[in-house]
């Protein structure tokens, strides 16, 4: 275990290389921000100066060795927009961000474990068929049109919650609704699926013949087999959920990572995007990291 804990962390160094080698090429290729920084009447010289000001009259392998050499530092720029150090407003707003996508992750899996089991459990009835439309539906509606529907309705129509903002329970009932909804259809059709598959395996059957009540093979038996599929979504949702709800957040003016990572390309910010996507990137596969000692924990046949 020791061993492959150590490989796998040794792993994480050149896949993070190569994460701020891509991003930082996307980043470079996708504006000149000079352009937003001075107002449209300033000259050509301001320009050249602000450029020169910035490196970015450099060439490119300077300007990826000077990133490269400021990030080992703990220095990822500062934002033009805020007038702040980029990694202080990342601090900032990685808290708002967890806490909605924690929430969400937490109502997700509860919801997509138990639809999961009762729908195998219920396999080609109308309450199976029912979990499954819902899974289908739940993946295919977009996240605008879900934040949008729940405003018209608990905001507007019946003015529960607020439309937008954070600091209460209540700002972060909608977005959480939001993403769970998104994301247990999702975990329901793997924990489905794992469940009919163990339900038919050779130490259930022998579970059965005993007379084991039918409550305790599912869930003293079967249910620790199908732990896997719910930690590979965690593992794939809690990233996406914390910088990629830019969606959400956006729509919801909540101050999380997502919603500063969409102003920061939006006004082409580049150290605020960097920063930001880095984070996410840190944080999986950091994420990928636990989940692979998971599975070694959950099931010992998994091979370090």
């Amino acid at each position: 275990m020791g061993k492959y804990l150590f490989k796998r962390v040794l792993q994480i160094i050149p896949v993070l290389f190569i994460l701020t080698f891509i991003i930082f090429c996307l980043v470079y290729v996708a504006g000149d921000p000079v352009s937003l920084m001075l107002p449209p009447e300033a000259g050509e010289t301001a320009r050249v100066a602000l450029r020169e000001a910035l490196g970015l009259d450099r060439p490119f392998h300077e300007q990826f060795f000077i990133y490269i050499t400021n990030i080992l530092k703990g220095d990822f720029g500062k934002s033009y927009e805020y007038n702040q150090d980029a990694l202080s407003l990342i601090l900032e707003r990685i808290p708002y961000s967890m806490e909605l996508a924690v929430s969400a992750l937490i109502a997700s899996v509860i919801i997509g474990v138990c639809l999961g089991l009762a729908s195998a459990h219920f396999k080609d009835t109308p309450f199976d068929v029912l979990v499954s439309g819902f899974s289908v539906l739940g993946q295919a509606l977009p996240s605008f049109w879900v934040s949008i529907m729940l405003i018209l309705i608990f905001s507007v129509k019946l003015k529960i919650f607020p439309v937008s903002g954070a600091g209460t329970l209540k700002h972060i009932v909608l977005p959480a609704t939001t993403l769970t909804i998104l994301t247990s259809a999702k975990i329901v059709p793997l924990i489905r699926s794992s469940m009919i598959d163990v339900m038919h395996t050779d130490y259930i059957r022998t579970a059965k013949s005993k007379g084991l009540k039918n409550s305790t093979i599912i869930f003293k038996h079967a249910f620790k087999n199908t732990l896997v599929p719910v930690v590979t979504i965690i593992a794939m949702q809690l990233p996406t959920l914390i910088g990629g709800a830019l969606i959400t957040e956006t729509i919801f003016a909540w101050p999380g990572l997502g919603m500063l990572i969409y102003r920061g390309v939006a006004n082409l910010d580049m150290t605020v995007v960097q920063a930001g996507v880095m984070a996410v990137a840190f944080i999986t596969v950091i994420v990928n990291l636990i989940s692979d000692i998971t599975y070694c924990l959950i099931d010992p046949n998994i091979k370090y």
